[in-house]
């Protein structure tokens, strides 16, 4: 698997910081915050949101190009879980598709 886009991870990061602050909060911000939650744990291959927000902090953190890296790279963030196919049925299903959320 291939490592994501930093600049799309900057996009999800700051958008999930704006739903999380959003007041007052919605049924559509809800659902917002959980679409981005959802993508970036897609995106970051893990099935926890805040395991997600840590790998991706730790990826943008490091120096180099990080496009097409193999995910063997990937810097590991203690306890986090990787996604397996038991856990895919665990992450709420997004009402809107990831290029809605970063446009």
């Amino acid at each position: 698997m291939l490592m994501p886009d930093p600049k799309a991870l900057r996009v999800l990061l700051a958008r999930y910081a704006d739903l999380r602050i959003a007041a007052p909060p919605t049924e559509a911000t809800r659902r917002a915050l959980e679409d981005v939650s959802y993508t970036l744990c897609v995106m970051t291959g893990v099935n926890r949101v805040d395991d997600a927000l840590g790998v991706a902090d730790a990826l943008l953190a490091e120096p180099g190009p990080e496009v097409g890296r193999a995910r063997a790279e990937v810097p590991q963030v203690p306890d986090a879980r990787p996604v397996g196919r038991a856990d895919e049925v665990t992450l709420p299903r997004p009402s809107v598709g990831p290029a809605t959320l970063l446009s």
